[in-house]
């Protein structure tokens, strides 16, 4: 599957109604979830413009995800990837999204743990045949 494509996948499936502005006295749980799921939308908008331009077919994303080169992609290896937009956004370095680091400025901070987290739910839906590692076919398939 296409780069922009993931990416768009990425946002419709992160894209939640009740998180476009969540109240002031909302449930820390509603933040924290709303912070996450725009930490992998921005993670989407990061990565798809910087890697466009060097991998538009699956064997090519599979080769850079790939580092061990076996032919599949592992937890640690999706983790690293993915975790691009985290870093970049990451300013100073201290493993945790600040609201100042967050797009727009604002949001309830956010751990490379927990990003990591969400990663691994992601890549857990991902592996279909379960068997703890993603296939080219798999990192084609859509989101679930």
């Amino acid at each position: 599957m296409a780069l922009h494509a993931m990416a768009e996948h990425a946002m419709a499936e992160h894209a939640m109604p009740d998180c476009a502005m969540p109240a002031v006295g909302a449930p820390r749980a509603v933040r924290s979830r709303c912070t996450l799921q725009a930490l992998a939308l921005a993670g989407a908008c990061l990565l798809a413009p910087a890697a466009w331009a060097q991998v538009t077919a699956t064997d090519q994303y599979l080769a850079r995800m790939d580092v061990d080169r076996d032919g599949r992609v592992a937890l640690t290896e999706y983790q690293a990837w993915m975790g691009y937009a985290f870093e970049k956004m990451d300013r100073n370095q201290d493993g945790q999204l600040t609201p100042d680091e967050l797009p727009g400025g604002r949001g309830t901070p956010v751990s490379l743990a927990a990003h990591r987290e969400t990663l691994a739910a992601a890549f857990g839906r991902q592996d279909r045949d379960r068997d703890g590692f993603l296939s080219a076919r798999e990192l084609a398939a859509p989101p679930q």
